[in-house]
């Protein structure tokens, strides 16, 4: 069964190219922006053994301290299986240790160690001049008007997601 959608408006079809003036313009802009920020920071992280959803996870470890599994999969947009591989990968690593909750004999919470902190910081390091050629297109005052822009995008002052 058809959609009854109204087909007189197919002037503008949705693309990621600029000047789009399609209502799905802007969506597909960011997921541009992002391939493209996301494969500037795996080339930092590469050398370092850890890609993006492992660097997800420290992030939220080195910010909320000991967080718990479920806790994790949302703060990071990983559904449950996906948490548990990647937690599974830093404490092979090392990088992360699970631990016990109190209270709670099925949960387990997951804490970054030293050597995952160590990683953290080494990853800032490494990232920094690669992080350079994202906003080389960009004049002065730019990247940072830019990062206050997609800061009020994401987070709304109504909270709304």
């Amino acid at each position: 069964m058809a959609a009854d959608v109204s087909h007189e408006t197919t002037a503008s079809r949705a693309t990621d190219r600029p000047g789009d003036a399609s209502p799905f313009a802007l969506g597909l802009l960011l997921r541009r922006a992002h391939w493209r920020a996301a494969a500037v920071m795996a080339e930092a992280l590469r050398p370092l053994g850890i890609e993006l959803r492992h660097f997800a996870v420290l992030m939220v470890l080195v910010d909320r301290g000991a967080t718990v599994q479920r806790d994790l999969a949302v703060a990071t947009g990983t559904d449950k299986a996906g948490i548990m591989r990647v937690v599974d990968d830093l404490e092979r690593r090392g990088l992360a240790a699970r631990k016990a909750v109190p209270g709670d004999r099925r949960a387990r919470a997951v804490e970054i160690t030293p050597q995952g902190a160590e990683l953290f910081d080494a990853a800032h390091v490494a990232a920094a001049p690669l992080a350079e050629r994202l906003i080389t297109e960009l004049g002065p005052g730019e990247p940072e008007k830019l990062t206050d822009l997609l800061t009020r995008f994401a987070y709304p002052a109504d909270g709304e997601a």
